[in-house]
């Protein structure tokens, strides 16, 4: 199974599956979709208007990962379920606490 990350220069670029409207905010494991790819499963209490799911996502990784809030941040698939997070950090740091957390979820 491919990772749900990709490491870049100063941190890394974590794929989401983003589900809003839940009725807590989590992260659930790693999901694979057909064509392979790898994707860390989250749930956000947010509905997905005005970018409040997004917004939501953003807190949860930043909370989840141990970053602050302004370290990360949506890139890709604004309006869209599958989502790219840009976040910045030491990346060894990052691929550790994804790994501990898709371990224990």
């Amino acid at each position: 199974m491919s990772a749900p990350f990709r490491i870049r220069e100063n941190g890394i670029e974590l794929f989401v599956r983003l589900t809003p409207k839940s009725s807590m905010d989590r992260f659930e494991g790693i999901e694979r979709s057909a064509d392979g790819r790898s994707h860390l499963k989250a749930r956000v209490r947010a509905v997905p208007e005005n970018g409040a799911a997004n917004q939501a996502l953003e807190k949860l990784a930043a909370k989840t990962l141990g970053v602050p809030a302004s370290a990360v941040s949506v890139v890709a698939g604004g309006t869209a379920r599958l989502k790219t997070l840009r976040v910045t950090s030491e990346p060894q740091v990052l691929m550790q606490r994804i790994e501990a957390l898709s371990a224990s979820a």
